[in-house]
């Protein structure tokens, strides 16, 4: 599997941009897989469903299949969260993982960057970010993309990887 990840800070444009480039991806014929980071509480399961209760009730792993899709949850109860390499050794192989933020680990990256979010760019300082999407021309010393050129992003990343 490859993989390639999507980082900024917060409203920077990272999830439009990993959904965009999924779109691409797999309109160009290749399986591709997401792995999301998140700094919040995620629960995919709600209160009052069965899954939830068995959850509630102790369950390290519940496992929700249906005709259409499986939900694996896993319950960390304090366990630190796994590694990404953990993480990526659980999917099934597919072609391409798309990793959306996990800003310090090593794999190549593209930055979404939008001058309105206030932050300053990450990259100057990361040689793992190996280009940036901007809603602003920037003067950097690797590729800068249009945010919304999905396809010229895409390009650069196959290109990138090998696919």
């Amino acid at each position: 599997m490859k993989i390639y990840g999507v980082t900024g800070w917060k409203n920077s444009g990272k999830t439009g941009l990993v959904e965009r480039l999924v779109t691409e991806f797999t309109a160009r014929g290749l399986s591709v897989s997401t792995i999301k980071h998140s700094h919040h509480s995620a629960d995919v399961d709600h209160p009052g469903t069965d899954s939830h209760r068995h959850r509630q009730a102790g369950a390290q792993e519940v496992v929700l299949a249906s005709s259409l899709r499986v939900a694996i949850m896993q319950e960390l109860r304090g366990a630190s969260e796994p590694p990404l390499a953990e993480l990526l050794g659980r999917l099934n192989p597919v072609e391409l993982v798309l990793i959306e933020g996990y800003k310090r680990e090593a794999h190549p990256k593209v930055e979404a960057f939008r001058a309105a979010s206030g932050n300053d760019l990450i990259a100057p300082d990361d040689p793992t970010i190996r280009a940036v999407a901007s809603d602003m021309p920037l003067d950097l010393n690797r590729p800068v993309f249009d945010l919304d050129d999905t396809a010229a992003i895409a390009d650069f990343i196959a290109q990138e990887i090998g696919l």
